[in-house]
């Protein structure tokens, strides 16, 4: 993973966010200009039911919303994930593929979260993505552990979280919005001092520089 300092002064630099890089990927805090694809993939139904806070139906004054309340403070990060190719695009710009972050409530450990549009799921983008999140988490900002969790009908998603080396803690109930209820999770965490034993996946060598990637609309 490489990770890439804002320049003084930019958007990026005001959100105090990094950038990481991954082999495939690029993960910047989201801008205004990215209403309209957050919009646009986040407005499935097949998405929604898998996150606790995406409302469906899901339109741009949502997307405003979420880029314009951005979570801040300690323990906290959310990242736009973007493929740099495509089968379908291989020299063109970076395609917008979703988001994932960490937030930390209640004084407990950050716990990630993430999401892709449909059209990027089962290519292996999720667990590139969180494996960049932890080693920024664990690497950068030097959390002891992270949690997470997955609906227990989100086998794909559990599978994502157990090659990052998150460890089963149990089960709980998490509410849905898009569907306004409570519905099963199963509960997991990942310590700093495994992590630490498990760096061998992948391609995360110490992060070093690289430049910072634009994807205008």
């Amino acid at each position: 993973m490489t990770i890439v300092e804002a320049t003084p002064g930019s958007t990026l630099a005001e959100s105090s966010t990094a950038v990481l890089e991954t082999e495939r990927l690029v993960l910047r805090a989201p801008r205004i200009e990215d209403m309209a694809w957050i919009a646009e993939l986040a407005d499935n139904r097949n998405v929604a039911e898998m996150t606790a806070n995406i409302p469906h139906p899901y339109g741009m004054a949502d997307a405003a919303a979420f880029v314009a309340n951005l979570p801040s403070g300690a323990g906290t990060a959310t990242f736009a994930i973007f493929l740099r190719t495509d089968g379908y695009n291989p020299l063109g710009p970076p395609i917008p593929v979703g988001m994932c972050g960490f937030v930390a409530r209640n004084g407990e450990h950050p716990e990630i979260g993430y999401w892709l549009g449909e059209p990027y799921w089962g290519r292996g983008i999720a667990t590139e993505a969180v494996r960049a999140l932890i080693d920024h988490a664990f690497g950068d900002l030097r959390h002891e552990a992270l949690l997470a969790a997955a609906r227990v009908v989100n086998p794909a998603s559990r599978h994502v979280i157990e090659k990052c080396g998150f460890q089963w803690t149990g089960a709980g109930l998490t509410r849905v919005r898009s569907i306004g209820a409570s519905v099963p999770v199963d509960r997991f965490r990942l310590d700093r001092s495994l992590w630490v034993s498990l760096r061998a996946w992948g391609a995360t060598a110490h992060p070093t520089r690289g430049r910072v990637p634009d994807r205008r609309h």
